[in-house]
């Protein structure tokens, strides 16, 4: 169980000055363990040494693993594509149809590499005393967008929603035992990542996303052990009152959004919102120059916003140079030093 009453966490993310950042940040590890990708997606204790490593050489408001979106569909049995370099991805889908939706066996929690990421967890836990810890997690529509082809999925929406729903249903059982299973290893929450949700239309994402959210919500958040959702999709500002129904503690989106004119003018203040510095474009393959005046232009449009906290728009890639992660943080640091 968590050590932290994660409601009062977050209501201090509110109130706390100054603010410390609370990036998507752990894949960089590699860097700082002289590892490759492919090894550390492995190794339970390679994942923790990194968690703790990103933990010791940053001031992050919290320790965020790895959000790996692959490790859930692969439980499912979808093939996996593993490099060195790069996040690992979802070669192919597995399911075609409605007689695949009805066959598909929701798998055991441990399964796959689930068991390492779990097990990740508990000893990062260990070795992580001074934050909250979360693990990453996929949303119920991102996953059961995995199992299928992305346009197939998209087109079932409209041709065969009963199909979509069953596989939804079976995608939101595993994700909410899989949500226990971290809150059972110690973990403080979960970061939910639902990035396909938000190329939906609104009317979509409330019929095949949000719903199933709210379940897992509903299922595991309490005092201890809280949801933090991630959509980093360009429709998200025209399907925001949705998304908040979901319940989910804090809020985290993409830089696909204006932060400031369409999320935080639109959120009411007691909704922690987190975002949205471009992991790519800005954070893996900008210079320390241009992350510093990235990062203190959104804190000047948003630090008004007691409820936002600054973070990057998405996981950030294994290549993202640390001398552009410590321009973020040292950004943060001298604008609330002002």
């Amino acid at each position: 169980m968590s050590n932290y009453n994660m409601k009062q966490w977050v209501a201090d993310l509110i109130g706390n000055h100054p603010k410390k950042p609370m990036p998507i940040l752990s894949f960089p590890s590699v860097s700082l363990l002289g590892v490759g990708v492919r090894e550390l997606i492995s190794d339970s204790t390679l994942q923790a040494r990194g968690m703790q490593a990103v933990a010791e050489n940053t001031p992050a408001a919290a320790s965020v693993s790895f959000m790996d979106l692959s490790v859930e569909a692969e439980c499912f049995g979808a093939t996996v594509t593993v490099t060195d370099d790069e996040v690992p991805t979802v070669k192919e889908p597995i399911l075609e149809d409605a007689e695949g939706a009805e066959a598909l066996v929701v798998p055991v929690v441990g399964s796959g590499r689930t068991g390492i990421y779990l097990d990740a967890i508990k000893k990062a836990k260990a070795l992580i005393t001074d934050r909250p810890v979360f693990a990453g997690m996929i949303g119920p529509f991102s996953l059961a967008a995995r199992l299928f082809d992305l346009s197939e999925i998209m087109m079932a929406c409209y041709d065969d929603p009963d199909m979509v729903h069953l596989v939804l249903e079976k995608c939101t059982q595993f994700l909410i035992a899989y949500a226990k299973a971290y809150c059972d290893v110690g973990a403080d929450g979960i970061v939910m990542a639902e990035p396909v949700a938000g190329l939906l239309s609104p009317s979509l994402e409330e019929e095949f996303s949000a719903p199933y959210v709210k379940q897992i919500v509903d299922a595991v958040q309490n005092d201890d052990f809280i949801v933090i959702y991630h959509n980093c999709g360009n429709n998200v500002p025209k399907m925001l009152s949705s998304i908040l129904s979901t319940g989910a503690a804090a809020y985290h989106f993409g830089n696909a959004v204006d932060m400031e004119k369409d999320i935080l003018d639109k959120v009411p203040t007691d909704v922690v919102v987190m975002g949205n510095i471009d992991p790519v474009g800005v954070l893996r393959m900008g210079t320390p120059e241009s992350v510093r005046e990235a990062t203190t232009a959104l804190l000047e449009k948003c630090s008004m916003y007691p409820n936002f906290v600054l973070s990057s728009g998405c996981d950030m890639p294994p290549k993202t140079p640390w001398e552009n992660i410590n321009a973020f943080f040292a950004a943060a640091k001298d604008f609330y030093n002002k």
